[in-house]
């Protein structure tokens, strides 16, 4: 009698998630319906849960909720398959909720994401793997750093916490470019890390006290940048140590 029991409660809890699953699943439900089934499935960790919650990634108004789920449930696999997707919000869903997690088997795949062509997702995964606060992912963020781009000076940026050599080299290499956010920032690490050798390529920055714009670096408008302000801001910091 209480082996059948506990058949039938089994049997029925069974049947209340599949039929939390269908809501979730249902496109035509309101987008309070979908997420109040995608809470209601919270402390189920099953491999059918978690297929779901991958699935419906694909959908806007429940992006957030199941991403956050395949975390907590510490859905590896699931969140490794969300970054082969054509769409850049279910990467960036993704790789946020990596980064919280910080899996060290997700490194190597957040580390690819990074050299992404959609800028928002490269970027997003820099931030992701400096949330490991860990020394191993510093040979990733310098190899982002050195190919480029937004997501190549957020890595520097964010290498920069390791105090390591690699970084300052990487730092004089972006002096010689045109990308002013870039190049404050690798003045700004100059500063902290740089030796009185970077002094010679620091000067004449600093000798153009010149706001320059700009627009169109970055999401959304940024302030002017005064180059010659941040040089002989490290120039001070460099002639201190």
């Amino acid at each position: 009698m209480k082996y059948a029991l506990i058949l039938l409660v089994t049997g029925l809890a069974q049947a209340g998630v599949e039929e939390t699953v269908g809501r979730l699943l249902d496109a035509n439900l309101t987008s309070a319906q979908r997420n109040d089934a995608c809470f209601a499935l919270k402390d189920d960790r099953s491999p059918e849960v978690n297929t779901a919650m991958r699935r419906v990634m694909s959908s806007e108004i429940v992006r957030a909720c199941a991403a956050r789920h395949l975390r907590e449930a510490g859905a590896i696999e699931e969140l490794k398959d969300a970054l082969t997707e054509e769409d850049a919000d279910i990467k960036v869903a993704a790789l946020r909720e990596m980064g919280i997690l910080r899996h060290p088997d997700l490194v190597e795949v957040i580390a690819k994401a990074g050299f992404d062509l959609n800028a928002l997702v490269a970027t997003n995964a820099v931030d992701a793997l400096a949330q490991y606060n860990d020394r191993r992912v510093l040979p990733h963020l310098i190899a982002i750093a050195k190919a480029g781009k937004m997501a190549g000076f957020t890595a520097l940026a964010r290498a920069a916490v390791f105090v390591d050599p690699s970084v300052v080299k990487v730092a004089r290499q972006y002096l010689s470019g045109d990308d002013v956010a870039a190049q404050v920032i690798a003045i700004r690490v100059l500063g902290d890390l740089g030796d009185k050798s970077d002094l010679p390529r620091l000067r004449p920055i600093a000798l153009h006290a010149e706001a320059l714009p700009s627009q169109g670096r970055g999401f959304g408008m940024m302030p002017s940048i005064d180059l010659g302000k941040v040089a002989k801001n490290a120039i001070r910091q460099i002639e201190a140590r």
